[in-house]
């Protein structure tokens, strides 16, 4: 067994960044150059680069990474009760050339575009069961976060 590629006891699993967001941590201010990196399971990492350029660069590589790799995600799991559940976003790379990918991301943002606006149109009542507001904050923050 090659002895370099053994794992430390503890040692975390890789980052993946299949679905995710890098961008500039503009809120925060404790240090330059750092930028956020959200993960498809909503992880935020605050990462330091050492120049504005380096951290634009960073950002910008990432985000193509993850572009190619975010399939279309699978639709949500069906089921008999009427409460929101969000899709699954499948880890394994698109098999779609770029082009195709980049169509398919630009068709995904006009269709969330759109249940966004829906949703924002039907508000729950304010008097209404906590279990409905509870709902249409998870889709609003899923809608909003995508």
């Amino acid at each position: 067994q090659d002895e370099s590629r053994a794992e430390a006891p503890g040692a975390e699993e890789p980052l993946g960044v299949h679905h995710a967001l890098a961008e500039r941590a503009s809120k925060y201010t404790k240090r330059p150059n750092v930028f956020r990196l959200q993960t498809a399971d909503w992880r935020v990492f605050l990462l330091q680069a050492p120049s504005a350029e380096e951290m634009a660069s960073w950002i910008s590589r990432i985000n193509l990474v993850a572009a190619l790799f975010s399939s279309p995600p699978f639709p949500a799991a069906v089921s008999s009760q009427r409460r929101f559940i969000r899709p699954i976003l499948p880890a394994a790379p698109s098999r779609s050339a770029p082009e195709e990918q980049h169509r398919s991301h630009e068709a995904w943002m006009d269709q969330l575009a759109a249940e966004l606006f829906e949703h924002q149109r039907n508000l729950p009542e304010k008097r209404g069961r906590a279990r409905d507001l509870d709902e249409y904050r998870a889709k609003r923050d899923y809608l909003l976060y995508e």
